[in-house]
């Protein structure tokens, strides 16, 4: 694509990352938290520092490499095929189990608008793939019209996190505050079961990376994209737990299922429905800016010769069609067979799962920019061995299932390599 017209620049980038990290499980961290008082922010500074750690090594990575694929271009290009089509092949995964998942969260606050939802699984799940293949459609349309909706999305659910920190600011009170260690628990331990707790939240950083070839002047702009949009939502996360905790006093905070909602009642009796609305808002963009990473991702690969070739054609518009369909089927089966455990066992199921195929690729980049980096720029690469021990800590902190379900599932590629490079001898050739 001629420079002159790739759709993309830097607040598309900056909307996928900022978008794709800012889903549901910010709305309930602050009663996550509230039982272990203010030395909570101690891990959200831990998670904070190594998701910007790791976006400073991603923002590296993008400056020599502006293929587009992301982590996928990185790992590939460092490490080669065999390396690059496992490591691709469980994150393209992450991306239609988590489109699953955040349906299905989208689905459950929908109940607060739609009450006759509660307790119909049936009608939950059409709900979820309404959503699905809504915003499929509105990503076949082309690169530009996706992009626009992303960068809308993503304001628009930041809009109600920022009135609550407006809030907090303006009628918090400093008594609502928890204690500092109100559990008198050891202080490392405890920042460590927090930052275990946080660290989901940044989850997705690395979107900007992905649409590089669409990108504009993408060795300069993904970079700043990326890092600006890390800087963003970490700054955001503090801020509106901060603002929560201010406004909602410590015990009932902690017993609460809907913390955000229950600081919005300060705006009166319509701040609820408004808390909920973001939250849908919010479910929407993340769903959204996946759903179009889900298609970038094998149309990369099928650049690359390791996927079959009409996962890498495009339309006019610059849209991978064939890729997102296939993403979005996926998805939809997914949902569909993961419904039998229930709304919350399956967004549980699928969100462990996609969490831990996306923290693998960051340990990856975290080496392939150390190899890269070692011998001619030791400042890099003492940051890319910072991201990559906090990817290790993340991954390792990810629980016995979840480590078990990702190795199945990262291990699965290495014969599907072999079967599907024999048929994708005559993929698309990537232009130099």
């Amino acid at each position: 694509m001629a420079e002159e017209k790739k759709p993309l620049g830097f607040w598309s980038c900056w909307s996928l990352t900022v978008g794709c990290m800012i889903g549901s499980g910010v709305f309930l961290l602050p009663s996550v938290l509230a039982p272990y008082g203010l030395i909570s922010f101690g891990g959200w500074l831990v998670t904070a520092g190594g998701s910007i750690l790791v976006a400073l090594t991603l923002a590296r990575l993008a400056q020599r490499t502006t293929r587009t694929g992301g982590p996928h271009a990185y790992v590939h290009g460092a490490f080669g095929d065999l390396a690059g089509f496992i490591n691709v092949w469980g994150y393209w995964s992450t991306y239609w189990t988590g489109i699953a998942a955040i349906a299905i969260a989208f689905a459950g606050y929908l109940t607060v608008f739609v009450p006759a939802l509660n307790d119909n699984p049936a009608g939950q799940a059409a709900s979820a793939l309404a959503l699905i293949w809504a915003l499929t459609l509105v990503n076949v349309r082309g690169l530009k019209e996706s992009s626009l909706v992303q960068l809308a999305l993503t304001i628009l659910k930041i809009a109600p996190l920022l009135a609550i920190i407006a809030l907090g600011v303006f009628a918090g009170r400093p008594d609502n505050l928890p204690a500092f260690n109100p559990q008198n628990a050891s202080i490392l331990p405890t920042i460590a079961a927090t930052a275990l707790l946080t660290m989901w939240a940044f989850v997705g950083l690395e979107a900007g990376t992905i649409p590089a070839g669409a990108c504009k002047n993408a060795a300069r702009t993904i970079p700043r994209a990326v890092v600006i949009g890390t800087l963003t939502v970490a700054l955001i996360y503090l801020a509106a737990t901060a603002a929560v905790m201010s406004l909602v006093p410590a015990d009932a905070l902690a017993r609460s299922t809907s913390p955000f909602a229950e600081a919005a009642r300060a705006f009166g009796a319509w701040g609820p429905s408004v808390i909920a609305a973001g939250a849908l808002v919010s479910t929407a963009g993340a769903a959204h800016g996946l759903i179009f990473c889900g298609g970038q991702l094998p149309m990369a690969a099928a650049l690359d010769r390791l996927a079959p070739r009409f996962l890498g054609v495009t339309h006019k518009g610059g849209a991978p069609y064939a890729a997102l369909v296939l993403c979005s089927v996926l998805a939809s089966a997914l949902l569909l067979l993961n419904y039998s455990r229930g709304l919350i066992g399956a967004f549980t199921f699928l969100i462990m799962l996609s969490t831990l195929g996306t923290l693998v690729p960051y340990l990856l980049c975290a080496l392939a920019e150390l190899r890269q980096s070692w011998r001619s720029a030791r400042g890099w690469a003492g940051v890319a061995l910072l991201a990559g021990l906090y990817s290790i800590f993340a991954i390792l902190g990810s629980g016995r299932e979840a480590l078990l379900w990702g190795a199945v599932l990262f291990a699965s590629g290495a014969p599907i390599y072999f079967l599907v490079r024999q048929k994708a001898s005559d993929a698309v050739t990537r232009p130099s």
